[in-house]
């Protein structure tokens, strides 16, 4: 047979290709290749054209009898056939199979398929066709946001600018206003809206999503030196620039490249591409175009499919073709003799020995051909057949698999469970989680379902994370903040773990059995451990590490993973304790960033950001293959779950997933992302429970930590700290290297040989620069230059404190006296060498003059000498005894930067380093004979420090910490580099230096502290010791003790603290107050000189304080009523302070306590500022800096009031007063002058001109000193003349009001002194003589001296949280706060004048409390059952109260003393609200602006109800009685109107319209007074014109309710008024009787109303009473017994002849014992229009009620007239031309009174209804709602939560 084999090459592109007769054409290869075969090779069973496209489709042989024939033509095993799985890959063997019956546990697929009832609707398609996963949507929650798609995500992403909805539906349909959100200040905000950390603007990354980050970058910092920077902003790696592969954004790497830029470890591909070297001919196409791959050693792969057979020609055949005695090659080499062919009959039958075939025997073409059964493949003989080892193809079972001949079994491990495929595994558990860092925030989402929540958000830059199942617990590393977190899986109980020492921790893991935290740190090259808590933290693994990333970890195996993306990228393993560390894999890598376990399939899988990669490999690195390596362009973090891949990508902002053992079936999980960062699967099968806990229950015995290793365990010690045995560590360090780095202090332990640098653990370290150590107590001490100030703490970062914070501007020098315990710094801005006790105390200046930059200080406390380098103008290093004495220069020449000191104890010798010079040098203590000891490589050394024969130093330049042998300068060795900002330097050791004196000669200090009553500081040896005081004390004559403080010095205020420089001393220092208070903004400051107290205001606080000079004795003198007190002034002769207010424009006065506080000055004020008085002259002046600035004056009591100065003033801010020159000062801020007058205001003149801007002013002697906002400083110049300007101290921002005090100054003459002038109250001086005067508001007697201790007529009023007092007997309506303490929320007042007892509501606790006006007394008397109590009215003859609870819709009574307590009303409320009593006529009104506002009345008992307004009302929010003129007053906030009624509703009137938006009123004399929300003011006018309009009060927050308290308002008497009306418990008057009642709940005292005494009625009978009362309440029960009786005869009667169309309406009188009285409308037919009239139940939904209750709809119509009355229903007549409305009513509209309608008068309504209704019966009865004003159709709340739309606070 001649063969003919034909490959020809097709057209490329091409879909066909065509053959030559009796030839098949096989499909076209990829590469747009044909291949012709003979035809009959067509379905030979052969693979020919190395596609099987010549076999498919074909119908093959029947298959063997054990077979099952698939409709493909597969022969599967007849066993297969219905098991539920898919064996024939067309589904045909399980077609047509009755259905499999399921346990009761198990959920039935529509395939057929049994599985899991729990895995029924979890996002998994575990059926196979997904009808397990046809589920509904699950609900949203109420703070979450519904996609279209349906799936949920948080409520506050709506809208944010960021898609989370996977179809974008959060982002749509926005308001425009929603994008204009204000970014803060450290917050740069994108160009849609979103805000970003400010640090990610020009950062080179997208943040923004849309670039708009960067954007505009060119003012930004460029990139870094080993950065290039794309055209787009975007920093890269400055060697990828012309590598040949696009990296930047916008390609522009790539762009004006030169031809070779390639290293010469680098590869140039043919694209100009660089790779490197070693990937050249490694049989992978890095290049991509395969360059680095041409020219090598041929060792291609075969080009034949793996079942073909490759001729010599090249060409390929099946192979079942070579040894068929036919050449079909071509060129014979698949026949003998080429081919070991055994001999073969040609004369061969199945029927023989079938065939000679092992399994089946088939004729094809006259010869046999053997095949085999399902499982087995033919073996090279083509007879016999071989068992196929399904186990052997990766990814045929998901993780078990067992080969079994001719079949396999696929098993899981524990955790897992085979799916019905019965080849993949499922974990068993909840739903999988991916939890996910988006830099700021960690979110999760479903994978199988669109669920997306956010975990943390507000993060900065979330990078690392990782989880502990068990615990519950989320770990996460932020890299802006170099800090690990962690918090509770719901997001709760964020708290930091490592917040020091951190650079770069990119990778976490968290080991779940030995509960560790494992990180890795790229910029300090390290991997760590520490406990779950963070505590004792180990560096782990340090040497050979450059840039580790990834990081994974193997608990059960005790193996730890990590990936290093440095100079040689590579990814290791080692145990857990850090032994046996092995190189996993180091070539082709790049940036292996991602790293994950799979535990179930004992693999790792990991990324390649460089090469687009996922990779996986065996967990000892062996097998390693590339799973996906398309797609990928920038992969950070992965995955693993079952059997997928998930990962986050920066490029594409996304996560996605893929089968982890083929890499296809990619899909995209999320996209547009802010920045995914690290991701891990949330499931409890990722941390599996199988692993043993190698350290057992006791930690393995370990002191500290205890690590697992391979089998296992090894005890380890926190960094630094050394092993005393195999269990130990030992508890503290004993010697250590201790450095400064800026921001953190760091030290290098010499107990161990790693030689790492651990951090100390202490907060807000800002710029640290100098150290020194305390060895005996443990401390070290640094100096900040930043928070200028000097700390310290336990050498292990405990205790720590701050030790000096003031007066410092930058201390770079450090010392520490071991022996007496001193502090010694250097100050490099203010030019000074300080001393103080080690804890700060007793500070002092030892010298100020001639320093110039004083820098490094070293003390020698055996010698007495501290020593000080100074680089200012002319560099060079001094000496002084220890307290100053002796100074001299002991080297001045060829010094540039003088930076560290160092004594050599030993050798008696001085080391400096110079940073200029570039040298380290040593000399004598005298500066003699003097070396350079290092002088070559020392680019910039700072800090110095000697121990035993070695000298320690740190560079700035090299970033190194090195050291050399102290006398030789060789042996130089670097301790730790790559550090930046290295400062000081000094070992820590025990013990200190010797003292090698004499034991009586050793400290002169130690004995009764040298005699020195304050510090005793060392001195040269022929002093030995001097005594010194405190900065600003002088020493006395002894030259031991101290002056008691200072006597002349200046006091000033800088907002957050108050300061003195003392005058005593020939150096200005400024101390500060040492109060035990925080102060947040003081601005003016008083001195009394008498007692040494010094005063001060703080607008923020709002208060006057008080405090001795030395700080102790703080208190606040004022807390209430003030606003900006800008000016203060201490009257130390009269012993008052007086201030001014610019918030409420007032100037006041009073004691020195505080007390008898009086208004003294209100009117014509418009900025009052700055206060001096003249207490001898009896005058105050003041400033005044509003639109006319004006210099006034007045006597001290208010009167005489005369304006001195008012032109050319600007902002006349500072004031003083020249008693000796009699003069006036004041410094002008705007004209920049201080400026002086007579003290008449006359022969003014400019002192100082000009100056920045002056604030406070003061004189002392010959001098005037002021404060200079803009120049921060103190400045002094003479008095008189206004020369020789100095600068007192400078650099102090925030400088306010000063004052110069001498307290040596006799006082003067006290005016007030004798008996007080006279007074009972205030004394106050004035030009002739003195005046009384009583505290604000309260009237002066006729006798001129005594006051009454509280106004006669008042208001009172709340605002929330204070309730305040303003007095109506004098006329400067001051507010006084009423000093009840604990109110919260406030809102409803009134007063009880018999007790004195204020009442009041508090809405926030829910309570009803009284108090007496003092203060005192204050009790709860209702403090359970109340919702919102808006409305309280006090009884004061019959001593009950009343209160309405608009949130139980109830009014109720009780006693005073809140027993007996009752609820009246509780039906036909909607939202009551105001309450007022009118005891006298028995009655109670009441104000609702619910649905249908209304005003009511009722009897006290709560019976007779009648409506009296509900026409024409929109919110009638106040209510209040004139029982003089018997008229009720309302305010309402809708209609924005006061009106009035008489007490029956009638005589209505508008008093004043518009008012704002009034709330509560009142009423005194012809007054009406009323608070008003929206001018924040109370107001009164003329209650019978409406007209003399005028403000009371202005500017006051949350106003409320307001009473009057006078001795006219409550008055007059009732029944109830004597004994109680001889009542038990409750008593309720009326017009000319009363009722008694008992309480809801009985207490313990009987109640001794009775049933049948007191039904609804009138007058109870007791013991005692007259015969004739007897008589007479006998025969008025038994006139109402007939009444009811014929009454019932009258309606039994008339029901008979009752019109059927008619409903009737019966109601009940109120009753004590009914919760609710009931309209019931009993219907029979009726005409159509009367089925307007009928229940309705309103739902939440219906025209935008809320509550549901039974009303009666429309059906009754009003006439909209002025004189409607309920009373006058009966009269309603058809109207002409009218204006028709139909209202909605309540129940109570119809039952408001028993005594309204009688049953004609309802008839009588019920027919008139037809005519008046007819116009508008077609309508739906729930559309006709009455409208109010149109755009606010809904009543307020105002402090009740917001149940209706349009509230209050809104309007």
């Amino acid at each position: 047979m001649i063969t003919f084999f034909l490959r020809s090459q097709g057209v490329l592109g091409s879909a066909e290709c065509s053959c030559g007769r009796n030839h098949f054409t096989c499909a076209v290869s990829a590469f747009g290749e044909c291949t012709c075969i003979p035809a009959q090779w067509q379905c030979d069973g052969d693979n020919d054209c190395g596609d099987h496209s010549d076999e498919d489709g074909c119908m093959l042989p029947t298959c063997s009898p054990l077979d099952f024939h698939c409709d493909n033509g597969k022969c599967i095993r007849r066993s297969w056939v219905c098991d539920g799985d898919n064996d024939c890959e067309d589904d045909s063997d399980e077609q047509d199979c009755p259905p499999r019956e399921c346990e009761e546990d198990e959920f039935h697929c529509q395939n057929g398929y049994c599985i899991r009832s729990l895995w029924h609707c979890d996002g998994d398609n575990d059926c196979g066709d997904n009808s397990d996963e046809l589920c509904d949507m699950r609900k949203c929650s109420d703070k979450e946001f519904r996609c279209t798609d349906g799936s949920c995500i948080a409520e506050h992403w709506y809208c944010d600018g960021d898609t989370d909805c996977k179809d974008g539906s959060d982002e749509e349909n926005c308001p425009s206003d929603v994008m204009t959100a204000t970014c803060s200040v450290e917050e740069f905000q994108c160009a849609y809206g979103r805000c970003i950390l400010d640090i990610y603007h020009c950062d080179g990354d997208d943040d923004c999503g849309d670039w708009s980050d960067e954007s505009d970058c060119s003012s930004h910092q460029p990139c870094r030196s080993v950065e290039f920077m794309c055209s787009s902003g975007m920093c890269i790696n400055a060697g990828w620039r012309c590598d040949g592969e696009f990296d930047c954004d916008d390609q522009s790497d790539e762009k004006n490249c030169t031809t070779s830029m390639c290293t010469a470890d680098q590869f140039r591909c043919a694209s100009g591409r660089c790779v490197r070297l070693s990937w050249r001919c490694d049989g992978e196409d890095d290049c991509s175009d395969g360059s680095d791959e041409d020219d090598c050693e041929k060792t291609d792969t075969p080009p034949c499919a793996p079942d073909q057979f490759l001729c010599g020609n090249g060409r390929c055949i099946g192979q079942r073709k070579v040894c068929n005695e036919v050449s079909d090659c071509g060129d014979g080499t698949d026949e003998h003799p080429h081919q070991d062919c055994r001999p073969r009959s040609s004369d061969g039958n199945c029927n023989l020995n079938n065939g000679g075939c092992s399994q089946k025997c088939q004729m094809a073409r006259g010869l046999v051909q053997c095949t085999c059964h399902t499982g087995y493949r033919l073996m090279e003989d083509g007879r016999a057949c071989q068992d196929v080892d399904e186990c052997a193809e990766e990814g045929y079972c998901s993780q078990g698999c067992t080969n079994t001949e001719g079949g396999f079994q696929c098993w899981c491990v524990q955790g897992y469970e085979l799916r019905p495929d019965k080849r993949s595994c499922k974990a068993l558990g909840p739903e999988p989680v991916l939890l996910f860092a988006n830099r700021i925030d960690i979110r999760q989402v479903l994978p199988h379902r669109s669920e997306y929540t956010l975990l943390l958000n507000n993060l900065e830059n979330a990078i690392a994370l990782d989880f502990h199942h068990n615990q519950e617990l989320v770990f996460w590393s932020d890299v802006t903040l170099d800090r690990i977190m962690k918090a509770n899986l719901n997001g709760s109980n964020v708290e930091e773990v490592v917040s020091t020492g951190l650079e770069s921790p990119g990778g976490l893991a968290i080991d779940w059995i030995h509960d560790k935290l494992y990180w890795t740190d790229s910029g300090t090259s390290r991997i760590e451990v520490a406990n779950l808590d963070g505590t004792h933290r180990k560096v782990l693994l340090w040497q050979s590490m450059e840039k580790p990333r990834a990081i994974a970890l193997h608990p059960i195996e005790g193996k730890i993973y990590w990936t290093d993306w440095g100079n040689t990228p590579r990814i290791e393993y080692a145990n857990m304790d850090g032994s046996n560390r092995r190189v996993i894999a180091d070539t082709h890598l790049f940036w292996p960033n991602g790293l994950t376990i799979d535990y179930a399939g004992h693999r790792m899988y990991w990324v390649d950001a460089k090469h687009h990669v996922i990779e996986r490999a065996d967990l000892d690195g062996r097998n390693r293959k590339a799973v996906i390596s398309q797609g990928l362009p920038h992969p950070f973090a992965i995955t693993v779950f079952e059997d997928s891949l998930y990962w986050t990508d920066w490029h594409t902002k996304s996560i996605n997933s893929a089968n982890k053992f083929t890499g296809k079936n990619q899909e995209i999980i999320r996209n547009k992302l802010h920045f995914p960062m690290d991701i891990h699967t949330l499931h409890p099968q990722r941390q599996p429970a199988g692993g043993r806990n190698r350290c057992g229950t006791n930690n393995g015995g370990c002191s500290h930590l205890c690590l697992p290793g391979n089998k296992t365990y090894t005890c380890d010690c926190p960094t630094g700290f050394k092993k005393v045995d195999q269990h130990n560590c030992a508890l503290s360090l004993d010697k250590f290297l201790l450095f400064a780095r800026r921001t953190d202090i760091r030290r290098i332990s010499f107990d161990t040989e790693d030689m790492s640098d651990d951090v100390i653990p202490l907060a807000d370290v800002r710029n640290a620069v100098a150290l020194d150590w305390h060895a005996e107590d443990g401390f070290i001490y640094w100096t900040d230059v930043t928070t200028d100030s000097i700390n310290r703490a336990q050498w292990d970062g405990s205790r720590q404190e701050v030790v000096v914070d003031t007066s410092l501007e930058s201390p770079a020098g450090l010392a520490i006296d071991w022996v007496t315990n001193k502090l010694y710094w250097t100050d490099a801005g203010t030019d000074r060498i300080e001393v103080s006790n080690a804890d700060g105390s007793m500070r002092t200046v030892l010298i100020w003059e001639n320093l110039d930059r004083p820098r490094d200080i070293v003390v020698d406390p055996i010698g007495g000498y501290m020593y000080w380098t100074d680089w200012g103008v002319s560099p060079k290093i001094e000496q002084a005894g220890m307290d100053a004495s002796s100074r001299i220069v002991i080297i001045s020449s060829n010094l540039t930067w003088p930076n560290g000191l160092a004594i050599d104890y030993q050798t008696q010798r001085l080391y400096w380093a110079d940073a200029g010079m570039k040298t380290i040098e040593f000399g004598n203590f005298d500066g003699s004979d003097r070396q350079v000891l290092i002088g070559s490589q020392l680019p910039h050394p700072f800090g110095l420090t000697l121990h035993e024969e070695k000298l320690y130093w740190t560079d700035w330049q090299s970033k190194s910490i090195q050291c050399a042998n102290k006398m030789t300068g060789l042996g130089r060795q670097t301790l730790a580099e790559n550090l930046e900002n290295l400062m000081d330097i000094h070992m820590f050791h025990h013990p200190h230096p010797p003292v090698s004196l004499p034991v009586a000669m050793r400290t002169p200090c130690a004995v009764n502290n040298g005699g020195c009553s304050h510090l005793c500081l060392l001195a040269p040896p022929t002093k030995g010791s001097s005594c010194t005081c405190p900065t600003g004390i002088n020493l006395q004559l002894d030259g031991k003790t101290c002056t008691h403080g200072m006597s002349s010095f200046l006091i000033f205020a800088r907002r957050t603290d108050i300061r003195m420089v003392s005058l005593d001393i020939p150096y200005f220092a400024d101390v500060v107050l040492a109060v035990n208070r925080s102060m947040k903004n003081t601005i003016a400051i008083g001195v009394d000189p008498k007692e040494g107290k010094v005063y001060w205001s703080d607008s923020t606080l709002k208060k006057v304080s008080r405090a001795n000079i030395n700080g102790t004795a703080h208190e606040d003198i004022i807390a209430t009523g003030l606003m900006t007190t800008d000016g203060l002034a201490v009257d130390a002769v009269g012993r008052k302070i007086y201030w001014t207010d610019t918030g409420t424009n007032r100037i006041e006065v009073a004691n020195l306590d505080g007390s008898m506080r009086k208004v003294l000055i209100w009117q014509n004020l418009d900025s009052p500022r700055a206060i001096a008085l003249y207490h001898e002259m009896g005058y105050m002046y003041w400033t005044d800096w509003g639109e006319h600035a004006k210099l006034e004056r007045s006597a001290m009591d208010g009167s005489d009031r005369l304006v001195l100065i008012s032109n050319n003033l600007g902002w006349p801010n500072g004031l003083a007063i020249d008693s000796a020159g009699s003069q006036l000062l004041w410094a002008d801020a705007h004209t920049e002058r201080i400026e002086a007058a007579d003290l008449n205001g006359l022969n003014r003149r400019t002192l100082v001109s000009p100056v920045q801007h002056p604030y406070g002013l003061t004189l002392l002697g010959p001098h005037i000193y002021w404060t200079d906002w803009q120049s921060r400083s103190i400045q002094r110049a003479d008095k008189t003349t206004g020369a020789n300007t100095i600068t007192v101290r400078s650099n102090l921002p925030g400088l306010m009001d000063i004052q110069a005090v001498d307290r040596e100054k006799p006082l003067g003459f006290n005016k007030c002194g004798r008996r007080n002038g006279g007074c009972s109250h205030l004394c106050l001086p004035r030009p002739n003589g003195t005046s009384c005067a009583c505290p604000t508001g309260i009237l002066l007697k006729g006798d001129a001296r005594s006051c009454d201790d509280s106004p006669e007529t008042y208001l009172l009023f709340s605002n929330r949280v204070s309730v305040r007092r303003i007095s109506l007997d004098t006329n400067d309506h001051t507010d006084v706060h009423v000093p009840v303490p604990e109110l919260h929320n406030v809102i409803s007042l009134d007063y009880d004048s018999v007790d004195g007892k204020l009442y009041y509501t508090d809405v926030s606790l829910d309570v009803i409390r009284r108090a007496n006006l003092d203060g005192t007394g204050m009790e709860t008397v209702i403090s359970q059952g109340l919702k919102t109590t808006d409305g309280l009215a006090v009884d004061w003859v019959t001593r009950n109260m009343y209160w309405t609870d608009t949130g139980r819709n109830t009014i109720e009574v009780a006693r005073l003393d809140g027993t007996s307590r009752k609820v009246l009303v509780n039906n036909s409320l909607d939202e009551p609200r105001a309450i007022a009593v009118f005891p006298s006529k028995g009655y109670l009104f009441w104000t609702d602006w619910g649905h249908i506002a209304k005003i009511e009345r009722a009897h006290l008992d709560g019976s007779d109800r009648k409506v009296l307004i509900n026409t024409d009302l929109g919110w009638p929010n106040g209510l209040t009685l004139d029982y003089d003129t018997r008229r009720i007053f309302w305010v309402d906030a809708h209609l924005d109107r006061i009106e009035s009624s008489d007490l029956n509703g009638k005589l209505r009137q508008i008093l004043i319209s518009p008012v704002s938006h009034p709330f509560a009123l009142t009423q005194q004399d012809r007054w009406i007074y009323w608070t008003d929300w929206q001018t924040k003011s109370i107001q009164r006018v003329d209650k019978h014109t409406g007209r003399s309009k005028e403000t009371v009060l202005a500017n006051v927050e949350g106003l409320m309710d307001i009473i009057i308290v006078s001795p006219q308002r409550q008055s007059g008497t009732n029944h109830c008024g004597v004994n109680n009306g001889g009542c038990t418990h409750l008593c309720f008057a009326n017009t000319n009787s009363f009722v008694c009642a008992c309480p809801d709940e009985p207490d313990s005292r009987p109640c001794s109303t009775s049933e049948f005494v007191c039904v609804c009625v009138c007058t109870c009978m007791r013991e005692g009473l007259h015969i004739s009362y007897v008589i007479g309440g006998a025969l008025t029960i038994l006139a109402i017994l007939i009444i009811i009786t014929a009454f019932i005869i009258y309606r039994h009667k008339k029901s008979k002849f009752a019109d059927p169309g008619v409903s009737n309406l019966t109601y009940s009188n109120p009753s004590y014992r009914t919760s609710t009285q009931e309209v019931k409308i009993e219907t029979s037919q009726k005409p159509p229009i009367y089925n307007q009239l009928r229940y309705k139940k309103e739902g939440g939904g219906d025209s935008g009620y809320t509550k549901e209750k039974i009303r009666i709809v429309e059906g009754v119509c009003l006439l909209s007239s002025e004189e409607l009355y309920w009373e006058d229903l009966k009269q309603l007549k058809p109207s002409r031309g009218g204006l028709h409305t139909c209202m909605r009513t309540d129940t109570v509209s119809l039952q408001a009174s028993s005594a309204s309608l009688d049953d004609g008068e309802t008839e009588q309504l019920l027919q008139e209804e037809t005519s008046e209704c007819s116009s508008i019966n077609t309508l739906t009865p729930v559309t006709v709602t009455p409208q109010r004003h149109p755009q606010h159709s809904l009543p307020d709340t105002g402090w009740t939560p917001a149940r209706k739309p349009s509230t209050e606070s809104e309007v």
